[in-house]
């Protein structure tokens, strides 16, 4: 009884308090004036005003983000710089893809136009158009001339439905996002457009207005985008009762008065900065007293009843509150609770030190990430350096840690080395080496702005930053390498007391030649056996400005020849075999360097026939070593022909044997998926993960046994079933296109009559006439 009866007086004293501010708002509601009302109301406009524009800016804004993804992505480049027709049906359907991420429910984007005024075409969403063969090619042509780059316009909605005139009637304007293509080029021969009916401003406001208030929005050109009343939509603001001089709105926010038909109203409007649109809200003089009035009469009387129902509330709940209270600081004391007076007291103290305790717990937690995160990404740079990293995992990864942004603004990047010359006459012992780097990493992400440099790492004893430039000149990038290695070397001396040197790589452009670029400046470092130390040494100055030749293992042509060997596809096998040698032996290495690539692609043979259950028997009958056979050949046509006639060939009969028992059954199930499933977006890829096989394997098998590839076969069904349809059912062709995977009727015409020589229609009406 003593915890509730604590909790009562807290809870009614509280209960109290609140309700004072809301009886004395009633009181002084009901003895303020009309004008101060009207003030109080304005500003209160001002803020729906202001929730409103915010409400269609976040639209606008995720429509314009969305845009510029499709605008600049790499497919839309393709498809403006390269002859688009509309036969190439995989690229429209990848265009269709990335076109269909820009819409949403959420931003009620309606249609994506896009028009290629140099090729003569044009897409949206009922399918590809030639464009000089369109309507509205004139009035959408004409939207070249606006000022800028990217506008926000509204349009006719008949421009864009022409074929549509049902989509154009329910809604006659459309508010367009119009962009100039390409993006990046002064040489401007596109449109793109994101198209959103003003009808969809109403959702977006989502506002409705009260009996006696007008709403509207104007475009910078004080046309109405929006209004109480849909028929106003499209007209000028004064064509309106209430506005007779648009010059009025020459302030961010404002209000005037206006007068209809004898009656006074008051108008608040607000002007984007975004896009220069005016929100207004007008609404009778008159009413707005009326309303107050009312409100101020009842306010007290409600405010009576809510401090009763309250009261009444705090008394019966605060016998149950304690309950929750007591089970929350079990939960967050780890099962114990504070006893006694304390208990009483300090029960709410008791929970807030508990919960400061878990956001610190969180404070720590979100440290030691962010520690883990730079330690994944130290360890990832250093398999940059060291080669360990394939490009697309390398362009994934950049992404992944947030520097892709940054790589893509460089034009030019070098890698410099750095090494501790010597620990002898310091204070520092060869124990204190790391430390040193970690010293030396720090004074270098201080020297060296963050976003001309990737985090410095140290590998074996050697510090190593690779630095960018968005500048494309040489001479500019080289004058900066010099001037910033200077400075940290003159900076290691100050601070720490030690002499460095540095070697610095030839300039690169591409990301993958990190690795190459960090071997020259080691071997730029080597020749500090002739100029001694505390030196900054060039790699460009010890090998006549050229890339180091070091080899840059082809790991994707050994991937395809352990395909092909798998696949038992002797030609191609041969191909890759002779492709892989000349990789090889294009560099110009001592002879004892070329036993590296050779024996790693004796390993990776050797563990693929393992994984797939080839013993060394098979291949050695009488027995034998295939390693020191490898290592006496000392010409480069002995060696391929021995891993030809020794190793591969042998292989490949071996799978054959194999495959020959098998590839029946494969190629019988993919023809079963295809008769079962042709009506769906079907691949090659799907019925490999069906069937537990890799994809181009299984491509490779049903090309041998079917002679023919996987699509061929795949669109050689569907025109035998729509053929079927069109003689034995009444289906339009519009169904049979849609139930065949085609985009639109006119594309599934277009292939019917190139591979039949009529179009569909006709097909049907010459079978229905030999019927008869």
């Amino acid at each position: 009884m003593q915890r509730t009866s604590y909790l009562t007086r807290l809870i009614l004293f509280g209960c109290i308090l609140c309700t004072v501010p809301v009886i004395f708002f009633g009181i002084l509601s009901y003895l303020q004036s009309s004008n101060e009302i009207q003030k109080q109301v304005n500003r209160g406009q001002i803020q729906l005003l202001t929730q409103m524009n915010s409400n269609v800016e976040q639209i606008l804004r995720t429509i314009n983000h969305a845009f510029d993804q499709l605008v600049n992505s790499p497919l839309m480049a393709k498809v403006l710089s390269e002859p688009f027709t509309s036969d190439d049906f995989m690229l429209y359907k990848d265009l269709r893809k990335e076109i269909s991420n820009t819409q949403s429910f959420y931003t009620k984007v309606d249609d994506v136009v896009i028009v290629n005024l140099k090729q003569d075409w044009m897409i949206k969403n009922s399918g590809f158009y030639t464009f000089s063969n369109y309507i509205h090619r004139f009035q959408i042509a004409n939207q070249m001339l606006l000022p800028n780059t990217i506008s926000w316009v509204m349009n006719p909605s008949v421009w864009f439905y022409s074929e549509e005139k049902a989509n154009a009637a329910a809604c006659p304007y459309t508010i367009s996002l119009v962009k100039k293509l390409p993006d990046q080029s002064l040489d401007k021969y596109g449109l793109a457009f994101t198209n959103l009916t003003t009808c969809s401003l109403a959702e977006l406001l989502n506002y409705t207005p009260r009996e006696s208030e007008t709403v509207m929005i104007l475009d910078d050109q004080e046309r109405i985008l929006f209004h109480s009343d849909p028929s106003m939509i499209g007209k000028y603001a004064i064509n309106t009762e209430f506005i007779r001089d648009p010059s009025i709105f020459t302030q961010a926010s404002g209000q005037f008065q206006t007068e209809v038909n004898d009656q006074l109203y008051t108008a608040t409007y607000l002007r984007s900065s975004y896009n220069n649109w005016i929100y207004l809200s007008i609404i009778s003089i008159d009413s707005l007293t009326q309303d107050s009035k009312k409100i101020g009469r009842y306010t007290i009387f409600v405010c009576l009843i809510i401090v009763a129902v309250f009261l009444l509330i705090a008394w019966l709940g605060s016998r149950k509150m304690y309950n929750p209270i007591e089970r929350l600081m079990k939960e967050i004391g780890g099962g114990k609770v504070p006893s006694g007076e304390k208990r009483l007291s300090n029960e709410f103290d008791f929970i807030s030190a508990q919960v400061q305790t878990l956001f610190q717990s969180k404070s720590q937690l979100e440290t030691e990430m962010h520690r883990h995160l730079q330690q994944a990404l130290t360890y990832f740079l250093i398999k940059v350096f060291q080669g360990k990293v394939r490009r697309d995992e390398m362009m994934e990864r950049m992404e992944l840690f947030g520097l892709s942004g940054m790589l893509s603004e460089w034009r030019m990047h070098s890698v410099i080395t750095l090494q501790i010359d010597t620990l002898d006459n310091t204070r520092y012992g060869k124990e204190d080496m790391e430390l040193l780097l970690f010293a030396i990493n720090n004074i270098i992400e201080e020297i060296i702005p963050s976003d001309v440099r990737l985090p410095p790492v140290f590998i074996e004893q050697t510090q190593v930053t690779l630095i960018g430039s968005r500048d494309p000149s040489p001479d500019a990038f080289k004058s900066y390498m010099y001037t910033v290695t200077e400075t940290i070397q003159q900076t290691v001396q100050r601070v720490l007391g030690l002499e460095i040197s540095i070697g610095i790589s030839l300039p690169f452009d591409d990301l993958k030649q990190a690795s190459v670029a960090y071997r020259e400046g080691l071997e730029a470092l080597k020749q500090r056996i002739h100029l001694g130390g505390r030196v900054i040494i060039s790699y460009a100055n010890i090998n006549e400005g050229k890339h180091q030749l070091h080899l840059d293992y082809p790991f994707l042509t050994e991937s395809e020849l352990l395909d092909a060997i798998l696949l038992a596809d002797e030609d191609n096998a041969q191909r890759l075999l002779s492709q892989f040698m000349k990789i090889i032996f294009k560099h110009e290495m001592a002879p004892q360097e070329y036993q590296i690539p050779m024996v790693r692609l004796f390993t990776s043979l050797m563990v693929a026939m393992q994984e797939s259950g080839v013993t060394l028997n098979q291949l050695l009958p009488k027995g034998g070593s295939l390693y020191e056979e490898l290592n006496k050949l000392q010409m480069s046509r002995e060696i391929e022909e021995w891993f030809w006639t020794r190793v591969i060939s042998p292989l490949i009969g071996i799978y054959k044997d194999r495959q020959n028992s098998q590839y029946q059954s494969i190629s019988e199930k993919i023809i079963d998926m295809i008769h079962k499933q042709y009506d769906t977006d079907l691949t090659i890829e799907q019925c490999a993960s069906q069937l537990h096989y890799n994809a181009n394997y299984l491509s490779g098998i049903f090309r041998k046994e079917t002679s023919t590839t996987f699509s061929e076969y795949l669109s050689a069904y569907r025109f035998a079933m729509a053929k079927k349809w069109l003689t034995e059912t009444d289906m339009t062709i519009k169904d049979i296109a849609e139930k065949l995977q085609y985009m639109n009727s006119q594309n599934f015409i277009r292939s019917f009559r190139k591979q039949e020589g009529v179009t569909p229609g006709q097909y049907r009406e010459s079978f229905r006439k030999r019927g008869q």
